[in-house]
C-alpha cells in the first residue's frame, strides 16, 4: 500500500496539474449527484421501491412510493434505509448490493451490505412495515454467499460453512436450510457440490408465477458457462434433465422459462442454441430428469433473446436485432404454447427490462440510445398499452452530433459492427480524436446507452466514440460468444483490431489521434492491444483489469473463469494464453504508448495483483505509465459517489485521453504527461 499511495501521488500530481481536470472533476461529480435523474424501480409487495444516491446521500437512501405515485413528477418518497446514517452508526462504508424480499407481499427482505464495496456482503433482515431491521431476524455473516427465501420461516443459503469450505475459486459449494431462531451451526445440508466445481458457486433460487406457485431451483456450476440445475423437491433435490448451458429465467402460470445457450433435443425435436423455452413446473416435479420443453421463441441470425421476466401470467422478453432493441410479449396458451406481441416501443434504441411485479401484468423498461437520454416507461403486458413515465433532459449538447453503424472485416472474413458517434460535420481528414471501446466476453452484449459522463466529457467537447461489438459477446447469441473462447480468443483481439483499422481507413481517426479503453475483461482486451499493436494508440485506458494470463487462476476469483480463458493445466491451452497474456508480453525494446492503469484495493473479483504487477513490470522496463488506485469500492470505481466521480474513472480517464489524443505532437514528457506549459 505504500507502493500504492506512492503511484497514486505521483499520478494525480501529473493529471490533475491539467488545467481542465477541475472542470471535469466537478462536472464528473455533478452529474452523478444530479437529482433529475430517473429513479429506477423495483416492484416489491406491489409498491415502488428504489435505491437513490444524491449530494445529500452519498452511500444512498432506499424509499418506496406507490406505482401511481411513481408516475407523478415529483413522487412523495418515504425513506426506509438511510446507508449515510447506517454508515456513521455502524463505523462501516456500507454499500447497498440489493435486496431479495419474501414475495407475497410487503413483508421481510434480505439486505446485502458490503463494507467498501466487496463481492462478499453481510446480510440483514429488515422488516418493511415495521422500517428496521428485525430485532433477533436472520443475520449472515460476512460472505460470498448466495441466499433466498424457502418460506417466511426458513432461508436457503450458500456460503463458506466451515473454514475451507469453498471452491478453488472462493465461492461456496454447500447449500443448506437455516430455520429463524436457530444459529448457522444448526442449519441442516440440502445439497452438496464439491470443491472442483467451477464458475461464481452453488446458488439457491426461488421462483414465483402470479398464481402462488414456488419452484425451488438450486443451480451447480460445473465450470464457467456449464451448470447443472437441480429441483427442490419434497423428497430432496432432483436434478433437472437440461443441457448444461442454460439460464433459468422465471415461472410463469406455471411454466418455467429456459434461455438455452446450447442445442437441446428432447421429444425427437432440436431447439436451437440461444432458443427460449418452457417447461411445466408440474410435470418436472413428477419427473425431473424427463422433460418436455414447448418453443416459446426461436432467434434469427442477427438476433438474441436479451433478458427475459415474468409478470402475473406473462413474460417479457428484449430481444436484439442487429444491436437495437426489441420488446415482446408471450402470452402461455392452453395447449401448452404460447401467443407473441411485440410492445410499440421507440425504434432504433436499447431496451431493458427493468423490473416485473407478479402480482400485476405491469413493468417498467427503459430506452435509451447515444444521444437520447433515458426514459421509462409502463407497461401492461396484458393490454399492450404504454405510457412513458419518466424522461430527463440531456446532460450534453448532442445536438450536432450523429450516430452511424459500420461494420469492418476481421481476419477470419467475419463482418464486426461497430456504432459511431460523431460530429455531424466531422471532416474525414484522420484528425478526429477518437475513444474506441469494447469488452468481447461472457456473452456481455454491448448495446448504444445514453452516458451524460461520456458525452458532456468528451463528446461535446468534439471527440468521438466508437463502440465495437466484437466476438465474445452476445449481440448475436450464444454463438457470437463461443467463437471466442478458450485458445480461439485471438479471434476477439484481431475483431478489435479490424475496427480499430476501419477507423483509420475511413478517415475517421489515426493511430496519433487514437485511444482505447476498456475494463475487467474489457481491460484484458486492452492489454492485449497494447502488447500486440502499441504502434495503432495513442492512449489505452486499462480499468480494473486481467492481465496476468498464466496466473489468473490462482488470483481472486480467476479459477471461476476457467470456461472463458482456458487453463494452464491443459498444455495447448497454456500455450496459447502465454501467446496472448499482456504481463508476460512486456518487451524492453517495444515503443509502447503511454497507459493509464487503474483498479481498487477492495476488488476481491479480479484482484488488484494484475494492475499493480503490469505497472511494476513497465517501471522495470523503464516504460512510462500512470497508475492509480481507488481504496474502496469493490470491482468497479468506487464505495459512493464521490469516489466514483474522482479521481476514476471520468475525470482522470477523460484528462489523460484529452492529453493523449489532442496534444500537438512533438510535447510529451518521457515521464509521463506534457511537459509543463505546453498543454493543449
Amino acid at each position: 500500500m505504500d507502493w500504492v499511495k506512492r503511484e497514486n501521488a505521483r499520478t494525480a500530481d501529473v493529471l490533475e496539474a491539467d488545467k481542465r481536470f477541475p472542470a471535469l472533476q466537478a462536472e464528473a461529480l455533478k452529474i452523478a449527484q444530479a437529482a433529475d435523474r430517473i429513479p429506477t424501480p423495483e416492484f416489491i409487495g406491489g409498491k415502488i421501491y428504489n435505491y437513490w444516491q444524491d449530494a445529500d446521500h452519498i452511500r444512498g437512501i432506499w424509499r418506496r412510493t406507490t406505482v401511481a405515485d411513481f408516475g407523478k413528477a415529483i413522487p412523495a418518497w418515504t425513506a426506509v434505509l438511510n446507508l449515510d446514517d447506517l454508515a456513521k452508526a455502524e463505523g462501516a462504508n456500507w454499500v447497498f448490493k440489493g435486496d431479495d424480499c419474501e414475495w407475497r407481499g410487503e413483508r421481510r427482505c434480505l439486505l446485502s451490505l458490503s463494507d467498501g464495496g466487496e463481492d462478499a456482503v453481510t446480510i440483514r433482515e429488515f422488516d418493511l412495515a415495521a422500517g428496521g431491521f428485525v430485532r433477533n431476524g436472520f443475520v449472515l455473516p460476512k460472505g460470498k454467499q448466495t441466499v433466498s427465501w424457502a418460506d417466511l420461516e426458513t432461508l436457503l443459503i450458500a456460503r463458506e460453512w466451515t473454514p475451507g469450505d469453498l471452491t478453488s475459486s472462493g465461492y461456496p459449494f454447500i447449500v443448506k436450510a437455516l430455520k429463524r431462531g436457530q444459529p448457522l451451526s444448526s442449519a441442516v445440508e440440502v445439497f452438496r457440490g464439491a470443491p472442483t466445481d467451477g464458475g461464481y458457486g452453488v446458488a439457491p433460487l426461488a421462483l414465483h408465477d402470479g398464481e402462488g406457485r414456488q419452484a425451488l431451483v438450486i443451480i451447480r456450476p460445473l465450470s464457467t458457462f456449464e451448470s447443472q440445475t437441480w429441483l427442490v423437491t419434497p423428497s430432496g433435490p432432483r436434478r433437472l434433465g437440461l443441457p448444461l448451458k442454460v439460464r433459468i429465467d422465471d415461472l410463469v402460470g406455471g411454466r418455467l422459462v429456459i434461455t438455452l445457450a446450447e442445442p437441446w433435443t428432447a421429444d425427437g425435436v432440436t431447439f436451437a442454441q440461444g432458443a427460449l423455452v418452457s417447461v411445466e413446473l408440474g410435470a418436472a416435479l413428477a419427473d425431473p430428469e424427463h422433460l418436455h420443453p414447448r418453443l416459446i421463441f426461436a432467434p434469427g441470425p442477427r438476433e438474441s433473446v436479451a433478458s427475459a421476466g415474468a409478470a402475473r401470467s406473462r413474460l417479457i422478453a428484449v430481444v436484439n436485432e442487429n444491436v437495437r432493441g426489441r420488446a415482446d410479449v408471450f402470452t402461455p396458451q392452453p395447449d401448452g404454447g404460447w401467443r407473441r406481441s411485440r410492445l410499440d416501443l421507440p425504434d432504433n434504441a436499447s431496451i431493458s427490462l427493468v423490473t416485473e411485479d407478479v402480482h400485476s401484468d405491469r413493468a417498467y423498461l427503459d430506452v435509451t440510445g447515444f444521444m437520447t437520454p433515458p426514459t421509462l416507461w409502463l407497461a401492461d403486458a396484458a393490454t399492450g398499452q404504454l405510457a412513458q413515465i419518466k424522461s430527463v433532459a440531456g446532460k450534453f449538447d448532442a445536438s450536432h452530433d450523429r450516430v452511424d453503424q459500420y461494420e469492418a472485416t476481421s481476419s477470419d472474413g467475419t463482418h464486426i459492427p461497430y456504432f459511431l458517434v460523431h460530429p455531424a460535420d466531422m471532416v474525414l481528414n484522420g484528425g478526429n480524436p477518437t475513444i474506441l471501446y469494447a469488452y468481447g466476453g461472457f456473452q456481455v452484449s454491448e448495446t448504444p446507452a445514453y452516458s451524460a459522463t461520456l458525452g458532456k466529457l468528451w463528446l461535446e467537447r468534439g471527440g468521438v466514440y466508437a463502440l465495437a461489438n466484437i466476438r465474445g459477446g452476445g449481440e448475436f447469441g450464444p454463438a457470437w460468444h463461443d467463437a471466442g473462447l478458450k485458445t480461439r480468443r485471438q479471434l476477439i483481439y484481431d475483431d478489435f483490431t479490424a475496427v480499430a483499422r476501419d477507423l483509420m481507413t475511413r478517415g475517421i481517426t489515426s493511430s496519433r489521434r487514437l485511444g482505447i479503453e476498456g475494463g475487467s475483461n474489457g481491460g484484458l482486451l486492452m492489454g492485449v492491444e497494447f502488447t500486440q499493436h502499441p504502434e495503432l494508440w495513442s492512449a489505452v485506458d486499462i480499468q480494473v483489469p486481467l492481465l496476468d494470463m498464466l496466473r489468473f487462476e490462482s488470483i481472486a476469483a480467476g479459477a471461476s473463469w476457467v470456461g472463458e480463458y482456458g487453463s494452464v493445466a491443459i498444455p495447448e491451452e497454456r500455450a496459447f494464453l502465454a501467446k496472448i497474456s499482456p504481463y508476460n508480453n512486456l518487451h524492453p525494446d517495444a515503443p509502447y504508448p503511454e497507459p493509464l492503469i487503474w483498479t481498487t484495493t477492495k476488488d476481491d473479483r479480479v484482484g488488484p495483483q494484475h494492475a499493480r504487477k503490469f505497472a511494476a513490470r513497465l517501471a522495470a522496463l523503464g516504460k512510462p505509465y500512470y497508475f492509480y488506485e481507488v481504496t474502496e469500492g469493490g470491482h468497479g470505481a468506487g464505495a459512493n459517489l464521490r469516489q466514483k466521480a474522482t479521481p476514476t474513472p471520468w475525470s482522470m480517464s477523460t484528462s489523460f485521453a484529452n492529453w493523449w489524443i489532442e496534444a500537438p505532437l512533438g510535447q510529451r514528457s518521457m515521464s509521463g504527461g506534457l511537459q509543463p506549459g505546453t498543454r493543449s
